[in-house]
């Protein structure tokens, strides 16, 4: 398996930062490709560069749909010979260009359990809607909001406390669950 990481950020890269280390201390058989985010003004970008990574960031407003951006995104990942994309924070929906470019190679990684809280602050939402649990979800991206066809790949339940401590609960179990900093071997629980 080519083991090859193309990683896309938007945000602080605290995924990106679990990759690195799960590589420096030999527990991910892997290299760090490039680092691509859809936002130049990502704190994730400056921790790549301070790690020695490439990085590119590609902006979709640069591009005249999103279908063509998802190509920009794909072929910056084949010239580096990706073997394996990782949704770390990336928040864009992935459009059928990357996605095919990538046939389950693309890994993305929720903390709460989709489809249920989507998006930016999912602890925040799992906690006002009042779920009783809320989890992480990790899984092969595929098609819609990132979502699979392949299966889920780990879920992993948590108690719905209070928001700070589900916050706090659920960020220990995405690092502990992460298919990225836990050498990409992640044991299917449910599909």
């Amino acid at each position: 398996m080519n083991r090859r990481l193309g990683i896309l950020i938007s945000g602080r890269g605290s995924n990106l930062q679990s990759i690195i280390d799960a590589i420096a201390r030999g527990e991910l058989s892997a290299e760090i490709a490039v680092v691509i985010s859809n936002r130049p003004e990502a704190a994730g970008l400056l921790r790549a560069r301070e790690a020695g990574l490439e990085t590119v960031c590609l902006r979709q407003k640069d591009f005249d749909s999103r279908d063509t951006y998802d190509a920009a995104i794909a072929r910056e990942l084949e010239q580096r010979k990706v073997g394996l994309v990782c949704l770390a924070g990336f928040m864009r929906l992935v459009g059928r260009s990357l996605l095919n470019a990538f046939p389950q190679r693309i890994l993305n990684i929720h903390p709460s359990l989709l489809p249920a809280f989507p998006g930016l602050e999912a602890q925040r939402q799992a906690f006002e809607y009042g779920v009783g649990v809320t989890g992480v979800w990790a899984a092969a991206a595929a098609s819609g909001l990132g979502l699979v066809s392949a299966g889920i790949w780990a879920i992993a339940p948590a108690p719905n406390i209070s928001a700070p401590a589900s916050a706090a609960t659920i960020e220990r179990i995405r690092m502990k669950l992460s298919p990225y900093g836990r050498g990409l071997e992640v044991t299917a629980v449910a599909t």
